[in-house]
Order: structure tokens, then C-alpha cells, then sequence
């Protein structure tokens, strides 16, 4: 019995080290070329795994040579079938290569790539001469082969047509025909630039705004009693409407700068007198409310000179008039004025072909659709006109002047309301008028190709920065895990991201508590500007990052709630609704809404949002001071008590509050007292005056002249630190 078991083991031994021959000798040479086994009549190889016991070892070897023999055959008829040309110096590798073709880039045989993964984790049993490799492996590969890699080019796209609508060359003189000119209103914000045009105009725009202070760009056809038009954009004197001033003084022809008489040079005037330098805009300097006591219009022309505005009265060439805006003085004098330096600018334009104009506002009306404020440049627009503003284009359907009435044209220099966009383009964008339809749409085309290959390399230079980023950090961990097993380098990786693998919602929640995510929603194009405008001016990351998820025009929706449910953000609304049903829906979810009329107070509900994200500061509020007069110890048990006898300079010293001890200035202990007696009693409370002793709840010995803080400790909530400049 046990002769047999003993001879049962050997044949299994035996049938072991055939095996394991068998193996090493079809990776020897072939590796993982694809071979049938070659069944012999006389030993099948069946057999010999079915009844080791009748096969002896140097017949498995014989089987396994045979079988070696016909697969050597095989693969040197393959080679000389095909010849691998030799490539020497850099690589050209894809990102995905199968095994052949990194074979045939590297003029080397697949036998040498199964080699060079012979001691990787990938299983080379399941891979085969079309199996895929992955970049990392394909570099491993050739940096193992003692070569060099470089990414190959993708296939240049065949260079496409400049399809783009361009302005027309300038006019024949001949053609030119006089147009009423464009004259901006810009000056610091409440210093009556709107209350100038209401007088101009004889309406009342200021108290339709909300707040008292213009928050959109206006344009109007001012109609003077002379017979004289004037195209007058009124422009926001907020700090939040810098871009929204920019835009207006480059359509422009002439700049008023209304100035306080009782206020003098701000912020806005000033940047209002840049912004019409840079456009090279003349200037006629409005001072208004002059009818007031404190009004000093000398003083006004002083502060200006020293920011190159020069008044005629000190040899300068900007006029000055002295105006009320509010009783309407001198503004006849002041219009005249505008009328005088139009002429000498002889304003004229070509009033025939295609139109050229620029859009000064836009907004998604809810009955209009998506609607354009333009000042027409060059042409008539009429109804029917194809035109191209950015990547969106309209056939106009209908035409409005500033008071709702519909225009059937508008020429040079007036400004128009247009319907008939597909989207509503951006404020500032160039307006371009097109042959057809389907030109507008190759125009479209075009720029929306030039815009996707300009976001691509954009892309693709940051996403080699932060692979370039993560292959540096990458290297670093493997340098600090180079002294480990793999076993031990698995554990460490788990051990470090074991918190966010198993962190539940709720934790990763808690997690991005000071992220504040915002869905900003506004009525018109420019309002939506600004307000991103202050966005991108926050700089207070490190206490709560604000990442505005969307934003764009139009009341709030059920796409906005969903949103913010999915960010845990927050929805803000400038000037425009949430109706019933969202509201109710919001309320269901838990998102907050925050609707807004006025800039200011729509930037002070953020920095509230912001600052609720903030986790609370501890403040320390003190009670009580005390001085140590004298020092001595007392012993309790085996152990010696240092003791301060002190007497109470302010306030009281309250037991169940908590301590510090000062010495020459600095904090020496923070805690709790272990005793405090008044003469022999305990007490909880001494006052000011009173004397007492004090030991405290770890040894550390008195001074004369140490000071006792009796305080406690408050949680104050935090406020951001950021600045939006107003």
C-alpha cells in the first residue's frame, strides 16, 4: 500500500516538472504565438494529463520538442512572409497601440514585447498579438528596449475656408450723408445723469430704476426744440458697470461728464474721463446741482485739471456749463453746446448697402423673444434684413424706438430695438448684416469652428500642465514607497485614502461646507456682465471657495432648481421672477432663492451667504483682572500646592469661568482653578476690591506682579474678507 502511494507521488513530480518545461520552453522562442497542440496517434496529449502514471518524463519532453519544432517552423515562415523594417531613435507611440503594431513601430518581433512584460502585472496568458495596450505600458515597453518615445501627430484636419463676414471698405466721401451724433452720458453714480436725460427728454426714466440708480444702458432719440437729434446713451455710474461705461464710449461720438457741483472728482468720473481718453472721445464737462448752497463749480474744474481735463476758461478746449438738472437750467446751453461740437466733428455716414451697427443691450424678453438695443453705423436697417452679431444671427421681424413704438428702418446713428435674434448675442458684439440666410449660417459656422479649435488648445495645454503636474507628484510617492514591498506600498495607499473611500454623503457634505455654489440668473446681457464682473474679483478662496455653476438670462426655472440641488448652491435673480410654482418647488427641495433689484444689495446677500459657510471664531470676553500681591504653598497629603494671594483690580473672578496666567506680557497657562477661598471659605465669586487665595489645576508657581484673566469664551460668527470695492 504504501509502495503504491510512493510511486503515485513520483509520477505526479514527474508530471509537474514536464509541465513546467512544457511552459518554459513555448516562452523560450514563441511566447504567445497562437499554436494548436499536435496530436501524434501514438501519445496524445489528453492521455498523458488523463494517465500519468504510464508516462515517463523524457516522453512529456519529447511531446513538448515536437510541438516546439512545428511552432518554430511557423514563425520563421511568418517572418520571412513579412519583414519588420528596423527603426532606430524615437518611437512614434499612440495613446492605445496594439501588441503588433508597437512591434512594427519599433522594428523589433513580438516575442521582444512579451519579454519586455515579462515581469509586469500585466497576465501575459490573455494577451495576443490585437490585445490593446495603454500608454503607460506601451513607454514602459520602449524605455525598456533602450529607445526613445515621442507622441505621434494627429492627422492635420485639410485647412478650412474663411467663411466670415467682414465690415465693408470705407465709403466714397461722395455717399456720405450728415447722421445725428452719439453722445454718452458718464459721470460717478446719484450725480444726475439720468435726471439730466429725463429733462432732456421730458420723462421720468430715474424713478422707474430700482433703487434711484441706473442699472441698465439706455439709448434714446432726443428730439430738440432746434430741430436737432441726439442719440444719447445713458450709462451706468455704478462701480459695477465698469464694462458697461467701456462699451459706451466706444460707439460713441462725444462724452458728457456730469459732475456734482457739491461732491466734486469721484471714482466713477474718474474712471469715466479714462475711458473716454482711450476711446479718444471729446469731452463737455456738465457740472450739476449747481442750484444747491454748498455748490462750488470752481472747485470742480480745479480737481479736473489734474487729470488732463482742461476747461476753455483756463485755455483747454472742454467746455463747461453750469446746470440743474432737477429745474432744467441752462440746459438748452448745454445741448447747444453738444449740437456746436457735432458740427465741427462733421458727423457723417454711408447710409446705402449692407448695415453696420453694434449692440448696445440685449435681453430675453418673454413675449419678444430673445431682443437686441443696436445703434445703426452704416446702411438702413429695414425689416427683413439678414444679420450676424457674434455666433447667433436674426432676420429682423419687427423694429421699436426707446418708447415701444415700431419703426419700419433706422438709419446712421439711431438707436433701434431689434426682434428676430435665434439667441440673444452679447452686449458690445459687432452687428453685421449678410446676403441669406444661409450665409449667415456659414458665418455662424465659422466662428463657432474658431472658437471650438481655440478652446481645444486651450485645453490641451492645461490638461499636459496637469499631467506634467500629476507625473511629478506620482514620482515623488513612488520615491517615497521605493523601500517597500508591493504588499506593504497597497497598505500604505489604503491607509491614506481610506477616509474618502468610505466617507458617507452626509460626511462628504460636511467636507464641502465651505464651498459656496451659485446659479446667477439677470434680465438683460449687461446686468448679467457686471455682476460676473464682481464675481471675478473674489479673492477669498482659502475661507469658502464660490463657484458659479451657471448663469444666464431669463426668470428662474425648474433646470436652475435642479441645478442648485445637485450643487447644494444657492439661486440669485437680478430684475427678473420666480414664479409660484418654482417658488414651491424651491421650498420643497430646501434651495434658497434670492431675488434682487438692486446690484448692491444682491453682492451683500452673497457676502451673507458667504460668510454663513465660515466656520464661527472663538472670542475671548474678559470678566475680571487680578494681581498676585504674594505667593506661598500649602500642603495637601504628600504634596505642596503653590498658592497666589491676589486682589481683584476690575470686573469679578468667577470660578466656573475658565483662567490664564500673564507674565511679563505672555500667556504662561490657560485652564481652570482647583481652589478659591475669600479669608478660610470657598467662594465662587469675589468682586473687585477683595482679596482672596488661588490655586490653579496645574502646578506652576507665582510670581509677584503675575496677572489673573478671569474669562470666557465666546463663538462669533465670521464675515469674509472680501472686498467687491463698493
Amino acid at each position: 500500500m504504501n509502495r503504491g502511494l510512493i510511486l503515485k507521488f513520483e509520477n505526479l513530480v514527474q508530471l509537474r516538472g514536464a509541465c513546467r518545461q512544457l511552459r518554459t520552453l513555448s516562452y523560450r522562442k514563441v511566447y504567445r504565438a497562437q499554436w494548436k497542440p499536435v496530436q501524434s496517434s501514438a501519445h496524445p496529449v489528453w492521455s498523458v494529463l488523463l494517465y500519468p502514471q504510464f508516462w515517463q518524463k523524457d516522453k512529456l519532453i519529447s511531446i513538448a520538442l515536437s510541438q516546439r519544432r512545428h511552432l518554430a517552423t511557423k514563425e520563421e515562415t511568418k517572418k520571412k512572409k513579412k519583414k519588420i523594417p528596423l527603426t532606430k531613435g524615437e518611437v512614434e507611440i499612440k495613446q492605445k497601440m496594439t501588441l503588433e503594431e508597437l512591434a512594427r513601430a519599433m522594428g523589433k518581433d513580438i516575442d521582444h514585447i512579451y519579454e519586455a512584460l515579462l515581469h509586469t502585472d500585466i497576465d501575459l496568458d490573455s494577451l495576443e498579438p490585437d490585445s490593446i495596450l495603454y500608454e503607460d505600458y506601451i513607454k514602459l515597453i520602449v524605455k525598456k528596449s533602450g529607445m526613445k518615445y515621442k507622441s505621434a501627430k494627429l492627422k492635420e484636419e485639410k485647412e478650412r475656408e474663411n467663411t466670415d463676414a467682414v465690415k465693408r471698405p470705407p465709403a466714397d466721401p461722395a455717399v456720405l450723408t450728415p447722421r445725428p451724433p452719439v453722445v454718452t452720458i458718464l459721470g460717478h453714480v446719484d450725480h444726475g445723469k439720468t435726471t439730466l436725460l429725463d429733462s432732456l427728454r421730458k420723462t421720468q426714466v430715474a424713478s422707474m430704476e430700482a433703487g434711484g440708480i441706473t442699472q441698465h444702458i439706455g439709448a434714446f432719440l432726443v428730439h430738440l426744440p432746434s430741430g436737432e437729434k441726439i442719440t444719447f446713451l445713458d450709462t451706468p455710474g455704478h462701480a459695477a458697470f465698469s464694462a458697461m461705461r467701456a462699451r459706451g464710449t466706444h460707439v460713441t461720438d462725444i462724452v458728457i461728464l456730469v459732475v456734482a457741483a457739491e461732491d466734486g472728482v469721484m471714482q466713477q468720473t474718474i474712471e469715466s474721463i479714462q475711458h473716454a481718453k482711450n476711446a479718444g472721445v471729446p469731452l463737455i464737462l456738465a457740472i450739476n446741482k449747481c442750484d444747491k448752497p454748498e455748490a462750488d463749480p470752481e472747485r470742480v474744474k480745479k480737481e479736473l485739471l489734474a487729470y488732463d481735463v482742461v476747461c476753455e476758461e483756463f485755455g483747454g478746449d472742454v467746455q463747461a456749463v453750469n446746470i440743474s438738472a432737477l429745474k432744467g437750467e441752462n440746459l438748452m446751453v448745454l445741448a447747444e453746446a453738444t449740437v456746436a461740437l457735432a458740427e465741427m466733428l462733421e458727423l457723417k455716414a454711408d447710409s446705402t448697402g449692407l448695415v453696420e451697427g453694434t449692440v448696445i443691450e440685449s435681453r430675453k424678453d418673454k413675449g419678444k423673444g430673445p431682443v437686441t438695443t443696436a445703434i445703426i453705423q452704416r446702411g438702413t436697417l429695414r425689416k427683413g434684413c439678414v444679420l450676424v452679431a457674434g455666433k447667433t444671427w436674426a432676420k429682423v421681424r419687427f423694429m421699436f424706438d426707446e418708447n415701444g413704438k415700431a419703426v419700419e428702418e433706422a438709419s446712421p446713428g439711431i438707436p433701434v430695438e431689434i426682434m428676430g435674434w435665434k439667441e440673444v448675442p452679447s452686449a458690445g458684439e459687432e452687428i453685421l448684416e449678410v446676403e441669406s440666410e444661409q450665409r449667415a449660417h456659414e458665418v455662424v459656422a465659422w466662428r463657432t469652428y474658431v472658437e471650438q479649435q481655440e478652446r481645444m488648445k486651450r485645453d490641451v495645454e492645461v490638461i499636459e500642465a496637469k499631467q506634467k503636474e500629476h507625473r511629478v507628484e506620482y514620482e515623488k510617492q513612488q520615491q517615497k514607497l521605493a523601500h517597500l514591498t508591493w504588499r506593504q506600498k497597497k497598505a500604505v495607499l489604503y491607509k491614506a485614502n481610506k477616509h474618502l473611500t468610505f466617507s458617507r454623503p452626509k460626511e462628504k457634505t460636511e467636507m464641502d461646507k465651505n464651498v459656496l455654489s451659485v446659479i446667477v440668473k439677470g434680465d438683460v446681457d449687461g446686468s448679467l456682465e457686471a455682476i460676473l464682473n464682481i464675481l471675478d474679483s473674489y479673492d477669498a478662496h482659502g475661507e469658502c471657495k464660490l463657484d458659479i455653476i451657471h448663469f444666464g438670462m431669463g426668470d428662474i426655472s425648474e433646470t436652475d432648481i435642479s441645478l442648485a440641488e445637485a450643487f447644494n448652491g444657492v439661486v440669485f435673480g437680478f430684475s427678473v421672477k420666480a414664479n409660484a410654482s418654482i417658488k414651491q418647488l424651491a421650498a420643497k427641495k430646501g434651495i434658497k432663492i434670492k431675488l434682487h433689484n438692486i446690484i448692491y444689495k444682491l453682492i451683500e446677500d452673497l457676502k451673507d451667504e458667504l460668510s454663513s459657510r465660515l466656520p464661527p471664531s472663538v472670542v475671548e470676553n474678559t470678566i475680571g483682572e487680578a494681581s498676585v500681591l504674594d505667593t506661598f504653598s500649602v500642603t495637601v497629603g504628600k504634596n505642596k500646592i503653590p498658592v497666589a494671594g491676589c486682589r481683584v483690580q476690575k470686573g469679578l473672578l468667577d470660578r466656573k469661568m475658565k483662567f490664564k496666567l500673564i507674565r511679563n506680557g505672555d500667556v504662561i497657562w490657560k485652564g481652570s482653578l482647583s481652589s478659591l477661598k475669600h479669608h478660610k471659605d470657598d467662594v465662587q465669586v469675589i468682586k473687585t476690591g477683595m482679596d482672596c487665595g488661588l490655586s490653579l489645576d496645574k502646578y506652576i508657581e507665582f510670581s509677584i506682579g503675575d496677572e489673573i484673566i478671569c474669562y470666557e469664551e465666546k463663538e462669533v460668527q465670521q464675515t469674509t474678507s472680501w472686498d467687491p470695492g463698493f
